[in-house]
Parts: structure tokens; sequence; C-alpha cells
């Protein structure tokens, strides 16, 4: 990946890590004053207070000449790979689409070169595994971005009344982007470009949007009813779904025929998720992941460190295994863990949780990796909710060995100004295959029965129900340990403030 900066003659990346500190100590001295004792003291939030004295935490970096032991570059590596494993892992996806040629079907899913993606024209097939957890909602598109090659033009034709968004996020999975039903966002042009683009920016376009790195991904998200007249309706409207390079633009709408795509040979897959972040390779790529993202405010001592450790292990393949090792020890430790929903997040009441910084983490790095690693590609909270669970009712886990429901009284299905969804994952957080083709039930689904008092119940279980209402609101559980997902789209006050959470999953007796 080329990443291009205009650095001084002479400034090496150290220099550039000093003179950041300090410009930010610097700035942060000059509006103490503005900042009441009782302010400092009491930072926001879960924010920990200021140090007076913080910015001696700024030295001018690690001294290279010093020797360093393997067990500090194990510990190094350790905790490095567990902050930046999102933003390998998005590096990772930007080589794949480095090597792709045209936009193509590729197995179950789609390719496109960098600076495009391409559209599904349907939902999504239950046999990917590119993207753990998916969802049977929406018609999804994928591409990468890498803005040191070219700023890109995202084109978003009329959706009329059919709920849309655009996803865009950072190296840091970090949303930059606001695009979307929810929005009000208009038919135009508008323009992606990195941290140091200083180009001019061309008649028409409606917005320019910047982002903090060069390489990102963007996932456009349509809504489709799960009907036959909804699959061909929604055809229209795929065409105008395009992003292609600043030298494309001229202006004009174009369009693609998303459904005569050429196929690209299937990729090798497995039961579980791809794997993007290989701790072997660690040492090699991260000082270009974190030449792309910049240090975030606060971030400079963490880099500086890794940095010095990363330049010794160049040298020297006992540290290099040593950062290596403790790669190793922290995706098996660390990181494999926070695949589970019910080991991270905010707890809610009958085991449900939620995070509520999606896609804006900030230094909030074992949310970031948390959700990186179960479900990557999360919306911003008011485009999209999510409710995670793992156990049911009791606290016991979820399997298809029993049987369950989940019910919504009257008027308590999430409240959406889009729509909601229950989704079902096996415990790979995939969909596997079953007799009704059904992975998710709720706004799409126009064949559900609520009950006399129009109440709702969704039964999961893994045998169809012999009762007809109880088949035609019937969610197949895979085989083995299984997860529920709830999403709200656009959601409401409600969902937003906490005032409605799930309900819970009721274990048949």
């Amino acid at each position: 990946m080329s990443v291009k900066r205009e650095t001084p003659v002479g400034a090496t990346r150290r220099d550039i890590l000093l003179a950041g500190g300090i410009a930010a100590a610097s700035a942060l001295a000059s509006a103490a004053p503005m900042v009441s004792a009782e302010a400092q003291t009491t930072a926001p939030g879960n924010a920990v207070p200021i140090s007076p004295t913080w910015a001696r935490a700024m030295p001018p970096a690690p001294d290279r000449r010093v020797k360093i032991t393997e067990a500090y570059a194990r510990h190094v590596g350790r905790d490095a790979y567990f902050w930046a494993w999102p933003m390998v892992n998005v590096y990772n996806r930007r080589l794949l689409f480095a090597t792709v040629k045209e936009p193509a079907k590729f197995g179950p899913l789609i390719q496109a070169p960098l600076n495009q993606f391409a559209m599904l024209t349907d939902y999504v097939d239950p046999g990917e595994r590119a993207v753990a957890c998916p969802n049977q909602d929406v018609v999804y598109g994928l591409g990468g971005i890498a803005l040191d090659i070219s700023p890109v033009v995202l084109q978003v034709p009329d959706f009329g009344e059919r709920f849309w968004v655009y996803q865009v996020v950072d190296l840091r999975t970090d949303s930059f982007v606001q695009i979307g039903k929810m929005y009000n966002t208009t038919p135009g042009f508008y323009l992606l470009v990195g941290p140091d683009w200083k180009g001019e920016v061309p008649k028409g376009i409606t917005k320019v949007f910047r982002s903090p790195t060069n390489t990102g991904l963007v996932g456009p998200r349509v809504f489709l009813d799960d009907t036959a007249e909804d699959r061909r309706a929604v055809q229209n409207v795929l065409t105008g779904v395009l992003m292609y390079p600043l030298a494309e633009y001229d202006g004009r709408m174009k369009t693609k025929d998303w459904v005569n795509l050429p196929r690209a040979p299937a990729p090798s897959q497995g039961d579980e998720e791809a794997q993007w972040v290989i701790p072997e390779k660690f040492a090699d790529e991260l000082p270009t992941v974190l030449a792309d993202a910049t240090p975030l405010p606060g971030e400079e001592a963490r880099y500086a460190q890794v940095l010095a450790v990363l330049a010794a292990a160049k040298d020297d393949p006992k540290i290099k295994q040593a950062v290596t090792e403790g790669a190793k020890e922290a995706d098996e430790q660390l990181v494999k863990p926070l695949f589970e929903f019910r080991n991270y997040g905010q707890q809610l009441p009958h085991h449900w949780s939620t995070i509520s910084n999606e896609s804006a983490f900030g230094t909030d790095y074992y949310t970031r990796t948390a959700a990186a690693k179960s479900n990557i590609l999360v919306n911003s909270p008011n485009e999209t909710k999510y409710f995670y669970q793992d156990l049911d009712a009791n606290g016991g886990r979820l399997n298809s060995d029993n049987r369950y429901t989940v019910h919504f009284g009257k008027d308590e299905t999430p409240p959406v100004n889009g729509f909601w969804s229950l989704s079902i994952y096996n415990q790979h957080h995939f969909f596997v295959a079953n007799a009704i083709n059904r992975f998710s039930v709720g706004t799409k689904n126009k064949d559900l029965k609520s009950n006399p008092d129009g109440s709702l119940t969704i039964y999961v279980q893994a045998e169809a129900p012999t009762d007809p209402v109880q088949r035609a609101n019937w969610l197949p559980a895979p085989k083995g340990d299984f997860s529920l997902y709830v999403r709200a789209y656009w959601p409401k006050a409600e969902v937003l403030d906490g005032s409605w959470t799930p309900p819970p999953v009721t274990a048949a007796k």
C-alpha cells in the first residue's frame, strides 16, 4: 500500500511524532486557563482526569540505541496486536481488493477493484464466509477505498421511499460519512478524499467527506422486502448505486448492470470467517498500517514505543520472533474470546447486550476490537442499533437442542423509522442453510402472524412447528450453539436512550 505524505527534508518519523506531541501539549497548555479546576479533576463520562503535568509524558520517544529484551518486545507485540487488530484487518482487505481487475461475482459474494464497489441484487448468500454477521434484510454492496491513489465519487440515485444508507469507514472502522435516508440525502454525487488531498472539487459535487486515513471500506445497504415483487422493483434503483475514481466523474449519472456481472473463481472457505489478521505477518504489516492511521490525540507515545520495537525487530530476528509470539498470545487469549457477544458490551436486561459508540470508537480499543472480531462494519448508532444475545432468560447457552420463544408485546417490536429484524447465526456467526431459507424475521416479512392481542411471538427452534401460526413465525435454529441478533435501522429515541430493550429469549418447558 502506497501512502503519500509531505515530509520535511531530513525529518524522521521520530521527529514527526515528537512535533505532534509538542504541538498537542502546547495547544492544551494554551487552553488550560479556560478550563475550571473542577473540570480538570472531574472529566466528563468515563474520561480519565487530565494530569496537570501530562506534557512530561511526551518525551522525544524511546532511544533506539538502547538494547531491549525479548520479554519486553513480546509484551509490546501482545499489546499492539490487540489495539491494532481492526486496522490490520481492514488493511488486509485492501490488499485483496488491490488484486481485483473488475467487478465480479466472487463465489457467494462480490468483489471489485480498489475505489469501486460491487452490488448484490438480492439478499446475501448464506454460504458467504468473508464478513461475519451479515443480514438478510438489505441488498449489500462492498468495496475498498484507497484515497492515496485517487479520491472517489459516491453516486446516489433516487431511492424514493425505500430505506437505504451508505456506510463508509476508515482504517480504524470509524465512520466519516453521513449519507442515507435518515440524513435526508438528496440524489447526486458525493466525494471522498484522503487526509492530505488538496485538489479542486469539480462542479456538481454535492458534498465532500474527508477521511482521516487513506484506507477504508464502503458498504451500501438497500432495504428489500422478502417478496418476489420487491425483488423485481429494487433492481431499477440498484443500477445507479455506484462508486468510481474521480477521474471517471463527468457530472452525469452512470448505471451498472449488477445482475450480469462476470464470475470469478469461488474462494476456498471454511466454517469460520476468513482470517484477515495473521500474527506471523503482524510485525511486517504494522508499520505501513500506522503510517496511514496517524496517532489520535494522546496516542503519540504509544505509537513511538511500538515503532521503536518494530525498528529493533527489523534488525534482530529474535526480537521479531518475540513480537510475533506476543501477537500469537494476544490473538488466542485476548482477541478470540471477544468473538462471543457475552464477553463484551453494555449489559441489558435478559442477558442482551449492546454498544453505543459503534463506528466512533476513539481510544476505546476494547470495544473497537470486540466489534471488529465478532461483527465488523457496524453502522453508527443513529443509523443502526444492535442488540446481541448468546443466552436464554435463565443464562443458559442458546442451543438447537432446546426450543425458544421471543415474545414482543403489542406495539413493542423495536421502535424504528426504518426497519427491524431478528437474525440467527451459528457458533461462527454465519447463516446455515435451512428448509425454508429463512435467517431473520422482521419488517421485511409480510406473512408473520400476530397473536389475537396484537403481540408477536417468534419461535426459534431446529424442527418445524406443527401449528400453522407458529410455523409462519418460525426462525430455524442451526445445529449446536447459536446467537440471536436484533437490528433496529434508523432507530427512534426509545432505542437510542435505552428505554426500549429486547424481550427475553425464553426456553420452552
